[in-house]
């Protein structure tokens, strides 16, 4: 069952992860917008990341979900971006997700039923 998240990057210049191989790139809510869709569409970035642990094997593949109909909507209003996931991807792994794009620099603001 899908789900529809509404997220805000209250500020896209600071919406960057930690560790810059992993993070955001984009510059427009139709940057992050895409880019966040191919993060839960496909393994990408989640193998990435895998990859960068100490363990890599031991590493929880439930973390590993995608959703190959995973759509992102982005819209910018002056310096925040915000954004509608809609997704069958448990909510743990799409916040994880955004960590690993955005750090801390997002916000979830509701959850309803697709």
């Amino acid at each position: 069952m899908a789900t529809r998240y509404y997220i805000t990057l209250p500020d896209g210049a600071r919406a960057r992860g930690a560790d810059p191989d992993l993070s955001f790139t984009a510059q427009t809510g139709e940057g992050f917008a895409a880019e966040l869709q191919a993060a839960l569409r496909g393994d990408g970035l989640f193998e990435r990341w895998r990859r960068k642990q100490d363990e890599p094997d031991e590493v929880d593949r439930s973390l590993a979900a995608t959703d190959p109909d995973a759509t992102v909507e982005g819209a910018q209003d002056d310096l925040h971006i915000d954004l509608v996931v809609t997704s069958s991807i448990p909510g743990a792994v799409l916040k994880q997700r955004l960590r690993l794009l955005a750090g801390s620099a997002w916000e979830l603001r509701d959850v309803k039923s697709a």
